[in-house]
């Protein structure tokens, strides 16, 4: 065969199999699963980045709300983006699904996140950079795949090519959460999410390629990149509550010190010595129990784990640990004790658990704080409290600590006693660190214990000898 007979023939073979890969690429099974993947990816980005919002801002729902928000806003500002682009349809969205795995891949994982936290003052500042630099931008991009590719969709009205583009989208995006926040967070860690919606869109990409050194070569630099990242470990391990961290402690007068922290915050400390050294505030309520109290033999509900020091080397009653992330005990065995924990341990939310449960209890320790500062805005409402209260046995006690301002003067301090105390009537509370701005307060409070009205002692009124009398006080 003559030589430019065969490079005809050759050029006529590569072109061939380029319009086979274009066809290919637009067939409306193609098309529908890559919709899947922009929907499984987007929602799946803005999971991970509520996720690792938590140890620099906290979940409340005045941080949750506004990167919902901000996430919307970006994708709708995508669909209107898509919605203008008239050709090169798959081009637009593989060089957006590059884009998005990159920024994905690198902007969620764990050391960039808590670089950007860490470097950059004040905290509102770093989120907003975190939501304008990461997140919007992938909603932005990821947005624009439903307009896009509703075009290269064969119905036979426009109506049917977008409710067909929009039900994939929203089925991916529905099982992007679902699988990533109970799955994958929860029994793999965040990082592997990170790396899951990365891969997930730099294999979209790859199936919009037209040649094999896109198709191949640039997903696994990406990939690799992405890899390299989020396997650099940041913590003992970090699931879908909380990133925990066991570091040395220099304290003196301790045996091989280390404290156990929970999103950056100190949860817990204990050393090597017999019986160990643990937190103040945990001393101040063993102390409680077994010396103030005298409890032998007692059943004692501990919600919120910490580092399970309550009841190491304490023998003498039976304790019930209750957390919500089922990590947390074998964090604590491997990184933190070093051994097994004394008690029960049950992985479950707090407020359900005391809702659900028929055990009674001689004592409630409430002790759920998701970072040094922040207990869930659904455990400290009287509704909470009442629930814990039908936990308790009637001569039961609930010991609650709680970090508030050391004068108890702010909103936030009133109000949370105000709270506690119109179900239990007056608990004792114990500020234990009174030189500090913040500190641990420790409150007392008895399951009889029943709210009254205020009464105040003026001159006018005074009835105090009559109420010293009533309880016996000369």
């Amino acid at each position: 065969m003559p030589i430019e007979q065969a490079n005809k023939m050759t050029g006529l073979t590569s072109n061939v199999g380029t319009m086979n890969h274009r066809v290919h690429s637009s067939s409306p099974s193609w098309i529908a699963l890559v919709i899947f993947i922009e929907g499984f990816c987007s929602l799946g980005a803005e999971i991970v980045a509520l996720r690792r919002l938590v140890p620099h801002v906290g979940s409340a729902i005045v941080v949750t709300a506004p990167t919902i928000g901000f996430f919307l806003l970006a994708l709708a500002l995508g669909y209107a983006a898509g919605g203008k682009v008239t050709e090169g349809h798959l081009a637009r969205v593989t060089r957006n699904f590059l884009l998005s795995a990159v920024i994905v891949g690198v902007g969620l994982a764990g050391p960039v996140v808590n670089a950007l936290f860490s470097q950059l003052q004040p905290v509102w500042l770093a989120y907003l950079v975190f939501l304008s630099a990461v997140l919007c931008p992938v909603a932005w991009l990821l947005g624009q795949t439903v307009p896009i590719l509703s075009n290269l969709m064969k119905h036979e009205h426009v109506g049917q090519a977008s409710g067909t583009a929009l039900y994939w989208s929203t089925l991916g995006s529905f099982l992007g959460s679902v699988s990533l926040s109970v799955i994958v967070m929860q029994n793999f860690g965040v990082s592997v999410a990170v790396i899951s919606c990365a891969f997930g869109l730099l294999a979209g990409a790859a199936m919009l390629q037209s040649t094999t050194r896109h198709r191949v070569v640039l997903p696994m630099i990406v990939g690799a990149v992405v890899m390299g990242i989020n396997l650099t470990p940041i913590a003992a391990a970090d699931t879908a509550y909380a990133d925990y961290q066991v570091k040395p402690l220099d304290t003196p007068g301790h045996v091989n010190p280390r404290m156990f922290l929970s999103n950056n915050s100190l949860a817990s400390q204990i050393d090597e010595s017999t019986p160990p050294k643990v937190h103040p505030y945990i001393s101040h309520i063993r102390q409680t129990l077994l010396d103030e109290l005298g409890f032998r033999d007692r059943e004692i509900l501990i919600l919120g784990a910490g580092g399970f020091t309550l009841s190491q080397q304490e023998p003498l009653n039976r304790y019930t640990y209750v957390d919500i992330d089922p990590a947390i005990r074998q964090v604590a065995e491997e990184h933190f004790l070093r051994g097994p924990i004394q008690g029960e341990f049950i992985a479950q939310d707090a407020r359900r658990y005391v809702r659900e449960t028929t055990r009674r209890f001689d004592a409630v320790v409430v002790d759920v704080y998701s970072d040094r500062a922040a207990i869930p805005s659904h455990l400290v409402t009287r509704e909470f409290w009442q629930a814990t209260q039908g936990t308790l046995q009637p001569e039961g006690v609930l010991l609650a600590n709680l970090v508030l301002d050391a004068r108890l003067a702010s909103p936030y301090a009133r109000h949370l006693l105000d709270t506690l105390e119109s179900v239990f009537g007056r608990c004792s509370t114990e500020v234990l660190r009174k030189g500090q701005a913040m500190s641990n307060v420790v409150a007392v409070c008895h399951a009889r214990g029943r709210p009254s009205p205020r009464g105040i002692y003026t001159d006018e009124h005074n009835q105090v000898d009559l109420e010293k009398f009533a309880i016996g006080i000369r």
